[in-house]
């Protein structure tokens, strides 16, 4: 992919992103966003699908929204109420940690700078990142798994790392599509380009993709 190609492929996959349904943290914030509910509910999220994040989440909000009512719930109701998540006793534990940090650091809010955020226990560059695009609406790339593998299999960066290749889109893709790249990727490479033999036949972006690395597709 030509670094002038990626204008056409956020058009074709904004056309894409219209026959899928938000992501789980987005569907259960709603459209104006509380950082701290943005914040949980990534932590659940990671590592777990959105049909177990979305009510996991709302079970956990029901009873709680703030630092302080989460903090104040036991770890067993707690790791009850975001159950089945991926490692639910760790992220329980983890968001106790952080609702105590927020508390006794922030004043109960959540802090508005990478910096600051990734000195939360357990908030690494991909979370920090969707706090600060969702939860604040301020310029950041949130890159996971599939901004990762298909930014490189478009060959528009070359990386080994997700940590490298937000390094790279920082460099390089135009300020403007930054906030929605995230979005507009996650739901692409789950129904289409996925990790083994993509289905390059219904892809919006198979003329200008260099399918680096793809050895079988559909």
């Amino acid at each position: 992919m030509r670094d002038s190609d990626i204008h056409a492929a956020i058009r074709a996959l904004r056309v894409f992103s219209r026959q899928r349904p938000l992501p789980a943290v987005e569907r259960v914030t709603g459209s104006k966003p509380d950082p701290f509910l943005v914040l949980i509910s990534c932590l659940l999220s990671l590592r777990t699908k959105d049909e177990v994040t979305e009510p996991a989440s709302e079970r956990l909000f029901a009873r709680a929204r703030t630092p302080q009512q989460l903090l104040s719930l036991p770890l067993p109701k707690l790791r009850k109420l975001i159950y089945p998540v991926g490692f639910y006793k760790t992220k329980a534990q983890r968001i106790h940690q952080i609702c105590y940090h927020l508390i006794g650091r922030f004043q109960g809010r959540v802090p508005s700078t990478m910096e600051e955020l990734l000195t939360l226990p357990g908030v690494g560059r991909k979370t920090a990142n969707l706090v600060l695009t969702l939860g604040f609406q301020k310029p950041g790339i949130c890159v996971d798994i599939h901004v990762h593998r298909i930014s490189n299999r478009w060959g528009y960066i070359k990386t080994k790392t997700p940590d490298e290749s937000e390094t790279a889109l920082r460099k390089k893709l135009p300020a403007r599509y930054w906030m929605e790249y995230n979005l507009l990727l996650v739901g692409f490479g789950q129904d289409v380009c996925r990790p083994v033999s993509p289905w390059c036949s219904r892809c919006p972006v198979a003329k200008t993709c260099s399918r680096v690395g793809v050895t079988t597709s559909r």
